[in-house]
């Protein structure tokens, strides 16, 4: 039997008058000036350049990473602006959110909070009280009375950010909903609510480390390529101004397979290491096994190295790791994954000091890669004085002072001037 929500009967359909199309030129646009800025560099950046009005905003991520810590300093850095916040707790009392809030330093006066989960109560107080931003805590509580089933199911979901995505739009205000997820690192319930919302923002990080990543996998407002970092500390979320040094910070020097590209993400580069582990293997199958990078392409790298370089690589495990949690996406990193596999493979450490960039080809071709300029220039701002890169990319190409750029058009000339 399926669960059917009653409602009552619509009124009759306005006038043909009340609706007219418009020619899409003709149609005003929101100017970017009107976005709510949070007082966070980073969740900003991740938005966008901050909350547009009228957006519905997902955020999700494991209990206890800090959702509720990140969307209260934000209500903090709207309020402070002149912003009014409406804090909807499902989950806690007003004076359990007032601790937090005191421990955070959070003392703006235009932060209100209800302590209420029924969905008709909801849309009633935020239509009266009109703020500028609502934030749900947590979407997996509220409920609709008209349906029998528990808050948490998939029908109150589906209903619950129907109608706070009608709010936001009808009433123009930004709307954030926190989300629970699970076992899988997927949001509670249906992918539905994913496609329903205009951002979804993962909040990911280990409890028991001091470092969280947030990142944007939808984006109706600006780039999925941006990634904030924060430190978490007893009072509360801390920005990670320069996250290239933090991500190298514990890089052992001189170790085989340990080497250094620089990623775009978003509008800034980010200096990652990339480390490889090549074992003889055991078993008749070798491992295959990478964390923050895509395994098919690992795979495409290992078959590029076993047909160009001559390295049997079907005799021995390989394991890739994209240090500091970081994931990579774009095939800029080709040639540091190959570079950190021969580096373990042979036991020879790449110099500390050496960068890698480069799209590799199933041909072994070096290929060019976008903004190079912008990756070198932030190699040199931590002390990088080599790099290998495309000798595509080398005409017109502004190489910063003190640092020595080594062109390669495929994988034989990249290794010859390194191993």
């Amino acid at each position: 039997m399926e669960e059917q929500l009653r409602r009552a009967p619509q009124a009759k359909p306005k006038a043909a008058g009340h609706s007219k199309i418009t020619p899409l030129l003709a149609v005003e646009k929101d100017d970017e000036t009107q976005r709510l800025r949070t007082g966070s560099v980073e969740l900003d950046r991740v938005l966008g350049g901050g909350i547009i009005p009228g957006s519905l905003v997902l955020i999700g991520g494991d209990p206890g990473i800090g959702k509720s810590t990140l969307v209260l300093q934000a209500a903090q850095g709207l309020g402070a602006a002149g912003h009014k916040v409406l804090y909807i707790a499902g989950e806690e009392s007003p004076a359990q959110v007032a601790l937090r809030a005191k421990r955070l330093q959070v003392n703006s006066p235009q932060i209100m909070i209800l302590a209420e989960t029924d969905m008709n109560i909801l849309e009633e107080q935020v239509l009266t009280q009109k703020p500028d931003v609502v934030i749900v805590d947590s979407i997996q509580t509220v409920y609709r009375p008209e349906l029998t089933s528990a808050a948490g199911s998939v029908s109150q979901l589906k209903e619950a950010t129907a109608s706070w995505m009608r709010v936001a739009k009808t009433e123009n205000m930004a709307v954030l909903l926190i989300g629970h997820v699970t076992k899988d690192g997927q949001i509670a319930g249906p992918r539905i609510l994913e496609h329903m919302v205009d951002c979804v923002l993962y909040f990911e990080g280990d409890r028991q480390h001091l470092y969280r990543i947030l990142r944007a996998v939808k984006n109706r407002f600006g780039s999925t390529h941006e990634i904030g970092i924060f430190t978490m500390h007893a009072s509360g979320l801390k920005e990670v101004e320069n996250p290239s040094e933090w991500l190298l910070s514990q890089r052992p020097v001189g170790a085989a397979g340990s080497v250094v590209t620089a990623s775009m993400e978003g509008t800034r580069p980010l200096l990652v290491e990339i480390q490889a582990l090549v074992t003889a293997s055991n078993f008749g199958n070798p491992r295959r096994t990478t964390t923050g990078l895509e395994l098919n392409r690992v795979a495409l790298i290992l078959a590029v190295l076993e047909r160009h370089l001559g390295v049997p690589m079907q005799d021995f495990d390989v394991f890739v790791n994209a240090a500091g949690g970081v994931r990579l996406v774009e095939p800029a990193v080709d040639l540091a994954v190959a570079a950190s596999i021969v580096s373990s493979l042979r036991n020879r450490a790449t110099a500390a000091q050496l960068l890698f960039l480069g799209e590799l080809g199933l041909a072994g071709e070096v290929r060019g890669i976008p903004h190079l300029q912008q990756r070198l220039h932030e190699g040199k701002r931590l002390g990088f004085t080599r790099a290998i890169v495309p000798k595509f990319n080398l005409e017109g190409l502004n190489v910063p002072s003190g640092m020595q750029v080594v062109g390669v058009s495929s994988l034989q000339e990249a290794f010859a001037s390194v191993f």
